[in-house]
């Protein structure tokens, strides 16, 4: 890219390391740019999402509770290698970590494609944490011919699923199928057929598939499949997070207030930490981010 070109920041997300977490692009200043070309820098990164900020940062205005003046709405659009994505968590704690590192702590108001979405971002010793709050959670069933397709593009059975978790449809600003394997080891081998899988995830509106297991309370591990984006699979996932939350809610295994940590991306050697709080129509997703540096930089 040329010296007019926006400035491309790297962003391990939800993780201490650059060399764990979920690595996510994000250009602050990304007004110049069309759809096209969002597209090409995003598929030119090859990271599972890139933010672009297209409009002026401002600071949000309010508490986070009441109004907020529409013209503190930062406006923003996710993509990822084969397409745009409506929102992606991952790549919003990037953005938060960049804004806080750029303009300075607080919160701001990301506008999305589903709505207006409420970050803050914070210094806590060496590390900067973000929190998001993210569009409504909810959870709808998973018709039967559809959870057949997905067990057959994951070499799965009805067998391997932990019977006290209904599969279901996790709402939280995108559409994320809940599997829950009975053990760990059915998990660990995880091996599907991508182009199967990615034709019936684009078919049903499915970002990732979200896999996941309890390991003790309040702790989860988890791995997502991303074969709409282009991605086998994603080390951390902040949406399916927040679309997890909505899921456990639905079926009465966590309530409002109840707080949760994801461990994932571990399978892939890019452990990643998510924390989650569920709120009464929302979720808030933390974790930290760090910068990932190109050789020659300081």
């Amino acid at each position: 890219m040329d010296q007019d070109s926006p400035t491309i920041e790297r962003f391990a997300a939800f993780s201490d390391s650059p060399d764990s977490g979920n690595p996510a692009g994000v250009v602050l200043d990304a007004a110049c740019l069309t759809a096209t070309q969002m597209q090409q820098v995003a598929a030119a990164l090859g990271y599972s999402e890139t933010a672009f900020v297209t409009g002026p940062v401002h600071r949000a205005v309010g508490d986070g509770g009441g109004d907020r003046d529409a013209a503190a709405v930062i406006p923003v659009r996710y993509f990822a290698p084969a397409g745009e994505v409506d929102f992606c968590g991952h790549a919003t704690i990037a953005t938060t970590v960049a804004l806080c590192d750029s303009v300075g702590e607080g919160s701001y108001t990301l506008g999305t494609r589903v709505g207006p979405v409420a970050i803050t971002g914070r210094r806590e010793g060496e590390r900067t944490v973000g929190t998001l709050r993210s569009p409504a959670v909810g959870c709808v069933p998973l018709e039967e011919h559809l959870l057949a397709q997905l067990l057959e593009s994951l070499h799965w059975s009805e067998q391997d699923l932990d019977p006290r978790f209904p599969p279901a449809i996790g709402l939280g600003g995108n559409r994320h199928p809940v599997l829950v394997p009975r053990d760990l080891a059915r998990l660990e081998a995880l091996a599907y057929d991508f182009p199967q899988l990615q034709r019936l995830s684009r078919e049903q509106g499915w970002v990732t598939v979200h896999l996941t297991l309890p390991t003790e309370p309040g702790h989860w591990r988890a791995r997502d499949p991303f074969p709409w984006g282009g991605v086998v699979e994603d080390p951390a996932t902040g949406a399916a997070a927040a679309a997890f939350a909505g899921y456990l809610r639905h079926h009465g295994s966590a309530y409002p207030g109840d707080r949760f940590v994801i461990a994932q991306g571990l399978e892939m050697g890019r452990p990643s930490r998510i924390e989650v709080e569920l709120l009464e129509e929302a979720a808030l997703v933390s974790g930290s981010a760090t910068r990932i540096r190109r050789e020659g930089e300081d």
